[in-house]
C-alpha cells in the first residue's frame, strides 16, 4: 500500500509557473513508477508525465513536452511536476499515481492515486 497526497495547485495567469508535489507514505516509494495525470471538466483523465523508479526515464505527453518537468526525490518520498509556460488548456485537476511496475501511459495500470489538486490557468 502507498498513500499519495498532492499539493501546490492554484490559480495562475497564462505564461506563469507552478510546481506540484506528491507526498508518498507507506511502502517503499522507490519501488514504484510514478505518473502525473490530469482531468478537465467533461473530459477523460489523460496522461501528463511518468518517471521510472530512480528517475532514470521520463516520458511526457506531447501537449506538455518542453514545458513540464517530472522529477522525484526518493529520499523525501516525494514526486514533483514543474509546470512552466502554462496555458488555459492546462486547467484541470492534477493527480499523481503509483504503479508497482515499469512506466506506463495508461491510467488503468496505476493502482494508487492521490485525491488531486486543482490547477486553473487564466487567460
Amino acid at each position: 500500500q502507498v498513500q499519495l497526497v498532492e499539493s501546490g495547485g492554484g490559480l495562475v495567469q497564462a505564461g506563469g509557473s507552478l510546481r506540484l508535489s506528491c507526498a508518498a507514505s507507506g511502502r517503499t516509494f522507490s519501488s514504484y513508477a510514478m505518473g502525473w495525470f490530469r482531468q478537465a471538466p467533461g473530459k477523460e483523465r489523460e496522461f501528463v508525465a511518468v518517471i521510472g523508479w530512480i528517475g532514470e526515464n521520463t516520458y511526457y505527453a506531447d501537449s506538455v513536452k518542453g514545458r513540464f518537468t517530472i522529477s522525484r526525490d526518493n529520499a523525501k518520498n516525494t514526486l514533483y511536476l514543474r509546470m512552466n509556460s502554462l496555458k488555459p488548456e492546462d486547467t484541470a485537476v492534477y493527480y499523481c499515481a503509483a504503479r508497482g511496475g515499469g512506466s506506463s501511459y495508461a491510467a488503468a495500470d496505476y493502482g494508487y492515486w492521490g485525491q488531486g489538486t486543482q490547477v486553473t490557468v487564466s487567460s
